[in-house]
């Protein structure tokens, strides 16, 4: 690593570590939101406007110019880069086919919507960029000019999965995003994601103790968390999660983690050194941070989760909750917990079985019985059976069956299972 860029990275760590302080000390905001992940179906994204896509120059220009006694030249410039950007944004638009057109115009006012929820440091990128995360492309949110975020559109999949993604926008907002932006920002994100339907997929919230934590009688806090593991502290309604001990455990000089529970549950807690992280193996201070992060694996991620994170905290567990009181903070445990529907695979291999029955056996039967019988027999025929299901069927919904039965008789007729009359 370059010095230059090992500087830059110092200097990174020192700003963030002062605006985490400020947010203790002004606003008690000891637990944060450190990422955001959320999706909005296209359906119910918010709607581009004219002004949005094609500024026109800012009068707020000639105004500042004015009152900062700017000299016809600076005027000038600002102009410059405000046109150069609604051309950049007309040239990318106008090359579009319509259909991408459309889902970009709605990501461009995402984007705009979410840098202004983040504040005035924020602002969109005019570029179009290369997507992530199987997204065709995104757009970078941006705070001094280096991307910290971004919203992607459209699929880099032509599959039945990939043409759902499609239909979706994707908003993802980094730790910079997150610890930079202004005040009141959660409950205004948490308001536009209800507005506007949308999911979250990941929350990470952050405790942080900058003079380090109690270590309880053992050497250090590594040991304690260590200790606490084995005790059974950490268990959550009976169950052990996993652990995962990474770094330098024996020398203690590159900084160390202590995993807990796993990614593939939604629910996975990091204890680890942040001084080191951010300002390497060199740093003496004593700062920890507990950070447990939420995804959508197995859980639906309430948009309340931002609004009340130390309750949100306090809910993952017991152990959890003990973090919140150490922190000196009140907060009322909310757990997100996971869902307790069956999963889809399972309605869809019970249909499927009955599907293959009905195609295989039944089939045949049934035809003949529905050209032949009069009328009033097969009504009577509904009339008896209509609210029922199969024996194997009646531990879902009629909801849950439905929505996977017509795509389950379509495959296997697709697959050549049945007549055609089926697809």
């Amino acid at each position: 690593m370059s010095a230059r860029r090992r500087n830059d990275l110092l200097l990174e760590g020192r700003e963030i570590k002062a605006r985490l302080h400020v947010d203790h000390q002004r606003y008690g905001a000891h637990i944060h939101v450190d990422w955001l992940r959320f999706t909005v179906n296209r359906r119910f994204a918010p709607v581009p406007s004219v002004e949005l896509l094609f500024p026109k120059a800012d009068n707020g220009i000639d105004y500042q110019a004015v009152r900062d006694g700017w000299s016809e030249t600076e005027r000038m410039n600002a102009h410059s880069v405000v046109l150069g950007r609604r051309q950049r944004i007309v040239r990318l638009l106008r090359d579009l086919p319509d259909p991408d057109y459309a889902a970009s115009s709605q990501a461009f006012t995402l984007a705009e919507d979410v840098a202004t929820i983040l504040g005035p440091e924020f602002r969109v990128d005019t570029l179009i960029q290369g997507g992530k995360d199987f997204y065709r492309f995104r757009i970078d949110i941006l705070r001094n000019d280096h991307p910290v975020g971004w919203v992607g559109f459209l699929s880099t999949s032509t599959s039945i999965r990939g043409q759902a993604q499609a239909n979706t926008l994707h908003c993802n907002l980094e730790g910079m995003a997150c610890t930079f932006a202004q005040s009141g920002w959660l409950d205004s994100m948490a308001n536009y994601i209800e507005l506007h339907r949308g999911l979250l997929t990941r929350v990470d919230l952050a405790a942080d103790f900058f003079d380090g934590m109690d270590h309880k009688g053992h050497e250090d806090a590594f040991a304690r968390f260590a200790h606490e593991y084995r005790s059974g502290l950490m268990d959550h309604l009976g169950h052990r999660p996993q652990e995962n001990m990474a770094g330098s455990w024996l020398s203690k000089k590159k900084g160390r983690s202590f995993y807990l529970g796993s990614r593939e549950s939604g629910k996975l807690t990091n204890l680890y050194e942040k001084g080191k992280q951010l300002f390497g193996k060199e740093d003496e201070s004593k700062w920890l941070r507990v950070e447990l992060r939420y995804g959508n694996q197995k859980r639906l991620l309430p948009a309340e989760i931002l609004r009340r994170p130390a309750s949100a905290f306090a809910g993952a567990s017991e152990w959890h909750a003990s973090i919140v009181r150490e922190l000196e903070l009140q907060a009322v445990p909310m757990p997100v917990k996971c869902e307790p529907c069956l999963p889809t695979q399972t309605v869809e291999a019970e249909v499927t079985r009955n599907a293959r029955w009905f195609m295989n056996t039944a089939g045949a039967s049934a035809v003949l019985a529905f050209m032949n019988l009069p009328k009033n027999l097969m009504h009577s025929l509904f009339d008896e059976f209509e609210h029922k299901l199969p024996k194997r069927l009646s531990k879902f919904t009629r909801a849950e069956v439905a929505s996977c039965y017509e795509k389950v008789f379509t495959k296997l007729a697709s697959s050549g299972r049945a007549s055609p009359a089926f697809a």
